[in-house]
């Protein structure tokens, strides 16, 4: 392009954006969807010192979001502030941005809701006589009106990105955005469990959480009561002169691992937080204890001073930054690891496998079952009593006799209960008798503790004790003691693997390997592990599936992931496999192994070397319960 046709090119102007636009692009930032509108406006009710809120939700809150509460309401003569941009109560100077504790603190949510939707506000402040009515819309705002409403404020969201309908088409079906909408309240619900939280959507109540809850209870009511006794309490305390940190929560047991992480709650002082340090703390504590892919089950209400904390990080306030990263990271860690290392984990057969425990007869209280019997006879009775004599035949009679037969609960034999002894809270129930082990097609150990049998497979308690002492020795030497060969073993592997084995060099180092490239695609091995040899592992097969996952897994060398793996890997190959035949003594040997290690109920796989079949489970099978 020439000079001249340059300078025919108009001039980029530099302009200042229209108070709308600002707002909307705001709003973009902030306002993504109808559970972003719900969770700003909660979260002032919260701020406002709330005890009761209720949430009405119409057509996946796209077409109304109202939120009403009885905090301490908004003053006349802030109503209309209170929809200006970047006008808060919550701070006033620079410095209060290090010390947040607030829930909401922007001063931007109100103003970008109006910028993307019709917005009407009810409100009356404590000690007012009356409250004020103040409505907007787009750039258009009235002015406030008085009006009679109680203390608190209640606010409407009508018709969400009625005036930016390319946001609008990105939404998902109104159930999709309810989901989230209520997923939203319970998070939020679940943070502040003194509030009276009530949920309606579309006529229908889909959240009613009462005043004055317990954390726990709270807690138990949106994950599910029915998991109260598959849920361990976590506790930490260390915080002292506003420094430090404080932990509780509920922590799932291994067999209720979800296939996501949508089982995680975590809030910080109040407030949902989605942090990786948290999620790999908690994450590490389960490590070896369910499968790679899964999710522990977890509620984690974390306490530390608004100083110790950066919220200030994400416009959503879903991020934050702390101030010592590495604190919050161990406390969490050995919190929940600690709570788990006092829990017995394994799990039931019915856990396990959800068909078996939904085939089983389900207790019948035999009172319940005689009074269901004496109604359904009752309305037997009532129907021949009321049918006409000609139709009282034989047929019409026998069938109502059947449908009723068909609706009682199925008679349940008598027999003796099982009371199995209690067990402290923290104490791992021993195996009564070692010497009484049973192996069954060399391959599992059948044993029996106070709460029924116990179904051992024999490979993986042995992997998981393997393991357990190859991870001690690199802890405390440092590296695999090396076992030197006369001859080098030759490895062909992919490039991709020469190429990084500098970054290899250590981690083989510590696993008592030493190699080193003989070509562009070969792997000279010079020694190996000493413990490989006397477990008589063939070393060139593990070496060769050692370089195959090493390049198929893409293991980053100096993580301790990696470490993990190939130790794992180890361990595997040298533990006794299914179907080696075990005597009395070695019998005797690993049980006692199992009680000595550490994790003893999983391999380092995460799948369970214990299923207990439970003496309830037992009794059910053969007619007993």
């Amino acid at each position: 392009m020439s000079p001249a046709e340059t300078q025919s090119q108009p001039q980029t102007q530099i302009r200042k954006l229209s108070a709308l636009l600002v707002n909307q692009i705001a709003a973009g930032e902030v306002i993504e969807r109808p559970a972003s509108v719900l969770k700003e406006l909660v979260e002032n009710s919260i701020d406002a010192g709330s005890t009761r809120i209720e949430v009405e939700l119409e057509e996946g809150g796209v077409e109304l979001i109202r939120i009403s509460d009885n905090g301490h309401g908004i003053a006349p003569e802030q109503m209309t502030l209170a929809l200006t941009p970047h006008a808060t109560s919550k701070i006033s100077e620079a410095e209060d941005l290090d010390r947040i504790g607030t829930m909401g603190f922007r001063g931007e949510a109100l103003a970008s809701i109006t910028s993307v939707a019709r917005v009407t506000i009810r409100s009356r402040a404590i000690g007012e006589d009356e409250g004020r009515i103040i409505e907007a819309e787009g750039e258009t705002m009235g002015e406030p009106r008085p009006i009679g409403c109680p203390v608190g404020t209640t606010i409407e969201v009508r018709n969400l990105f009625f005036n930016t309908p390319a946001r609008r088409k990105f939404l998902r079906t109104k159930t999709t955005e309810q989901t989230r909408c209520v997923e939203w309240l319970r998070d939020l619900a679940m943070a502040n469990p003194s509030i009276a939280f009530r949920c309606i959507g579309d006529g229908k109540v889909k959240l009613d959480l009462p005043l004055g809850q317990s954390p726990r209870d709270r807690a138990l009511s949106i994950v599910g009561k029915e998991l109260a006794d598959q849920l361990l309490e976590v506790s930490v305390d260390r915080y002292d002169d506003a420094r430090g940190i404080l932990v509780w929560g509920l922590v799932g047991l291994p067999s209720i691992a979800r296939a996501n992480s949508k089982a995680q709650h975590v809030f910080l002082n109040g407030r949902t937080i989605r942090d990786k340090t948290v999620q790999h703390a908690i994450r590490e504590a389960y490590r070896g204890l369910i499968e790679p892919g899964r999710h522990p089950t977890a509620v984690l209400m974390i306490e530390m001073s608004p100083t110790a904390v950066d919220v200030n990080v994400h416009p959503a306030k879903l991020e934050v930054r702390f101030r010592d990263q590495s604190m919050v990271h161990r406390a969490i860690y050995h919190g929940v690891r600690e709570t788990l290392q006092r829990a017995d984990v394994t799990p039931t057969i019915a856990q396990r496998l959800p068909e078996f425990g939904s085939a089983l007869t389900p207790t019948i209280d035999p009172i319940e079952r005689a009074k269901t019997i004496e109604k359904q006879t009752d309305e037997l009775v009532e129907f021949i009593r009321r049918a006409p004599e000609d139709t009282r035949d034989e047929t019409s009679v026998r069938d109502s006799i059947r449908e009723v037969l068909e609706r009682s609960p199925a008679p349940v034999p008598a027999g003796p209960s099982f009371d199995p002894t209690p067990i402290e809270p923290g104490e791992l129930p021993r195996i009564r008798r070692v010497d009484q082990v049973l192996q069954v097609h060399s391959s599992f150990l059948l044993a029996q503790d106070e709460r029924g049998v116990l179904i051992i497979d024999q490979h993986a308690l042995h992997e998981r004790v393997m393991f357990n002492k190859l991870i001690a020795r690199v802890t405390g030497n440092g590296a695999l003691e090396q076992q030197a060969l006369l001859i080098p073993i030759v490895i062909e592997v992919p490039s991709s693997v020469v190429d990084v084995f500098d970054e290899l060099g250590q981690l083989l180092e510590r696993i008592g390997i030493q190699a080193a490239p003989m070509g562009p695609q070969s792997v000279g091995v010079h020694s190996v592990p000493s413990f490989l040899l006397s477990r008589k592992v063939e070393p060139e097969p593990f070496l060769r599936e050692l370089f195959e996952r090493i390049d198929a897994e893409g293991f980053v060398p100096d993580s301790e992931e990696a470490l993990h793996e190939v130790l794992d890997m180890m361990a595997c190959k040298a533990a006794i496999k299914a179907g080696d035949a075990l005597s009395e003594d070695e019998l005797a040997a690993i049980m006692r192994l199992r009680e000595e290690h550490e994790r003893s109920g999983s391999c380092p796989h995460g799948r369970p070397t214990t299923v207990r079949l439970t003496i309830e489970e037992l009794e059910k099978l053969f007619d007993r319960r």
